[in-house]
């Protein structure tokens, strides 16, 4: 092992950049040649790379986003495109490649270490739906992110004795929605996960509630249940209070990465580059319990992750 690479793929998360430098700086450290890959597996499709130094990844631990850039790939997906790429990491002598990404890039790292390119992956993803980690890089940024505009919007929705209907985002995963909701007091939480009846869990808690005087109410919905705007028209209708429905979107993706982020993406892609030092190729590197861990690709993608249904039954108690 004399040279590597690494990319950030997919869906950008705070935290990317912390990771990226730590890759290149383990490696140089350990006298690897580095090279950085520009937007995702385009980038090692088209040749779009240069090599990194120290100085490359300089003041970068504290933004949010990716130096490298990132994109989608459906030329990735066929295997014209992954020769393309193959072709591009042996006319530059590249060893190994480190995937920063989710679920979508460790298929793509598991096609590049099928044609002997050795591969470790780096879960980056703000929705936390890896099963073989207890969490990604990012998701608690977003987490915090969501927390805090739940808490601009609740002073204005106290002030007009109002319900606020919020999506968040976590694609078909409901962890942002649930701890946040928790940590802003919810009403009620509705996740992808778990089913609901929307006059029960919802119109018939913000009227029992209201019996007992209070006036203003949050109702967060995670991405993957969807709706907002025709349940907040709903709430409305069916209990009298004025109802508006935000939807954060993107802005869940930006952000300086917080502490918990910069560290753990930093011990990730530190144990990356030690992982492919130690000639292991197809690999995710995760923390369970606190503990640096690493799995084969193809059965971290196998495993399921479940909701921690307790925690729910929680924050529907001490909610009202």
């Amino acid at each position: 092992m004399k040279k590597i690479a690494v990319l950030t793929s997919g869906g950008d998360a705070p935290g990317m950049n912390a990771a990226v430098r730590a890759v290149v700086r383990t490696a140089l450290y350990n006298g690897l040649e580095v090279m950085g890959v520009y937007r995702g597996y385009n980038g090692l499709i088209n040749g779009d790379l240069e090599p990194m130094t120290l100085r490359s990844v300089s003041e970068i631990i504290h933004r949010g986003g990716t130096m490298l850039h990132t994109a989608r790939s459906p030329e990735f997906r066929t295997e014209e495109g992954i020769m393309k790429a193959v072709e591009t990491c042996r006319k530059n002598d590249i060893d190994g490649v480190v995937v920063i990404g989710g679920d979508g890039s460790f298929r793509g790292a598991q096609d590049l270490s099928r044609h002997g390119i050795s591969c470790i992956g780096i879960p980056c993803t703000i929705d936390n739906d890896i099963a073989c980690c207890d969490r990604t890089i990012g998701y608690d940024t977003a987490m915090n992110t969501a927390m805090e505009l739940v808490d601009k919007l609740r002073d204005t929705a106290q002030s007009h004795d109002r319900c606020s209907v919020i999506e968040v985002m976590g694609r078909r995963a409901g962890y942002i929605a649930l701890n946040v909701g928790i940590a802003v007091g919810a009403i009620s939480i509705l996740v992808p996960e778990i089913p609901y009846d929307v006059e029960k869990d919802v119109i018939d808690r913000i009227l029992a509630a209201a019996q007992t005087g209070k006036q203003h109410f949050i109702v967060m919905v995670a991405e993957g249940v969807g709706g907002s705007t025709e349940l907040a028209h709903h709430i409305e209708k069916q209990t009298g209070f004025e109802t508006r429905a935000t939807i954060f979107g993107h802005v869940q993706r930006g952000g300086r990465p917080t502490l918990c982020d910069r560290v753990l993406a930093s011990r990730l892609g530190d144990e990356a580059v030690q992982l492919l030092l130690a000639g292991k190729s197809n690999r995710v590197v995760t923390v369970r319990n606190d503990q640096i861990t690493d799995y084969d690709i193809e059965e971290a993608l196998a495993m399921k992750k479940t909701l921690d249904t307790n925690l729910y039954r929680m924050a529907h108690e001490i909610s009202l």
